[in-house]
C-alpha cells in the first residue's frame, strides 16, 4: 500500500504517467497498473484518465493529502527506527533559496561536525518550490522567506534578517562610497535574479518603496551569472549582503552596503510540522538554532 501510495504523489506532482514513473525508476505499466491496483483498494476513482493524465478526481485529492501524511509517517518511523539502531544517520535533504546558500552550507558543516553519519543533499530553488518540495516529501526541509509568503503549517528556526549590498567594478562610481540608499541606485546598469525569485519581487518593492523602477537588462537565477556579469561585462548588481560579501572574496570587485529599505525580511529553517519531529530533523532545529544565536550574539572583547 505505501508503495502504491508513494505512485499517487509522484503522479500528482509530475502531472504525467511517463514522468512520474521515471521519478520512481519504474515503468509506466508498472505506475498505471498500481494507481488502478490503489483504485480497486480504495473503492473509488482517483484518476481521470483519456489519451493523457486529466487529473485527479475530488477523491483522488482527498486521498493524495492522506497519501502524503500516511507516507511522510511510514518514512519517520523508518527514522525512529533507524535512530534506536544506529544513533543519528541518514540523509537530510535541503531545499534552499539561492541567497541563502552560505547558511545551507554552514548548518551542514556544523551538522556532520557532530553528526557523521548523516548525508547533506542541498539544493537551490525557488521560495515556492521550496515548500512545494517540502509538502511532496522532496525535501526533509528547506531555508527560505519566513515572512513574505504563506507557509502553511511548519515548524521554523529563525536565521537571519536579510539586508543587501550593491556589487560593482572597482572604478564604479559608487564603488567607494561607505554605504548607500536606494535613491543612490537610479539609472544603474543592473543585472538582477530573475522575477519567478523572492528576492527580486522583495528588491523590486525596495524599489517601489523609493520611487523607482528596477530595470534588469539581464536576469537570471543563479547569484554566479549575476556576478560573473560585474566581473565580465560592467555591471552591477545588488545580493544579500551575507552572499555578496563571499561571493565577492577577493576578486575586483567592490561591495556597498545599502541602507534603510522598508523590506528586511526574516530567512529562516522551516521543516514539517511533527509532533514530536524525528530526532534527526530535531536535530538539525537545534543546529540551526545554535548557529542563529551564535550569530546574532554582540562580540566579545
Amino acid at each position: 500500500m505505501i508503495g502504491k501510495l508513494e505512485m499517487l504523489i509522484a503522479l500528482a506532482k509530475e502531472q504525467h504517467f511517463g514522468r512520474a514513473a521515471e521519478s520512481l525508476g519504474i515503468t509506466q505499466p508498472t505506475l498505471s497498473n498500481g494507481i488502478r491496483q490503489l483504485e480497486d483498494q480504495l473503492g473509488v476513482k482517483l484518476v481521470q484518465r483519456g489519451s493523457r493524465f486529466g487529473g485527479l478526481t475530488p477523491e483522488g485529492q482527498r486521498a493524495l493529502e492522506m497519501a502524503r501524511d500516511i507516507v511522510g509517517q511510514a518514512r519517520r518511523l523508518r527514522d525512529e527506527m533507524r535512530f534506536t539502531r544506529e544513533g543519528l544517520s541518514g540523509q537530510l535533504r535541503l531545499a534552499v533559496i539561492p541567497t541563502a546558500l552560505t547558511w545551507a552550507a554552514r548548518i551542514a558543516n556544523r551538522f556532520t561536525a557532530r553528526h557523521p553519519n548523516v548525508r547533506f543533499s542541498i539544493l537551490s530553488r525557488s521560495s515556492q518550490d521550496v515548500l512545494a518540495m517540502i509538502e511532496n516529501l522532496e525535501a526533509d526541509a528547506g531555508i527560505s522567506y519566513l515572512d513574505n509568503e504563506p507557509l502553511g503549517r511548519v515548524s521554523s528556526v529563525p536565521l537571519y534578517r536579510e539586508t543587501y549590498a550593491l556589487i560593482c567594478p572597482p572604478d564604479h562610481p559608487l564603488a567607494g562610497r561607505t554605504t548607500l540608499g536606494w535613491t543612490d541606485l537610479e539609472g544603474l546598469r543592473l543585472c538582477l535574479l530573475t522575477p519567478d525569485m523572492q528576492n527580486r519581487r522583495i528588491l523590486d518593492r525596495n524599489f517601489i518603496d523609493a520611487g523607482l523602477e528596477a530595470r534588469a537588462d539581464i536576469e537570471s537565477n543563479s547569484t554566479v551569472v549575476l556576478v560573473t556579469n560585474v566581473l565580465e561585462g560592467g555591471w552591477v548588481t545588488i545580493l544579500p549582503a551575507d552572499m555578496a560579501r563571499m561571493l565577492a572574496g577577493d576578486k575586483p570587485i567592490a561591495v556597498v552596503p545599502i541602507g534603510g529599505g522598508s523590506r528586511q525580511p526574516g530567512v529562516g529553517l522551516i521543516a514539517p510540522y511533527q509532533e514530536p519531529h524525528t530526532p534527526v530533523l530535531q536535530a538539525l532545529l537545534d543546529e540551526a538554532q545554535d548557529l542563529a544565536e551564535r550569530a546574532s550574539a554582540p562580540p566579545t572583547a
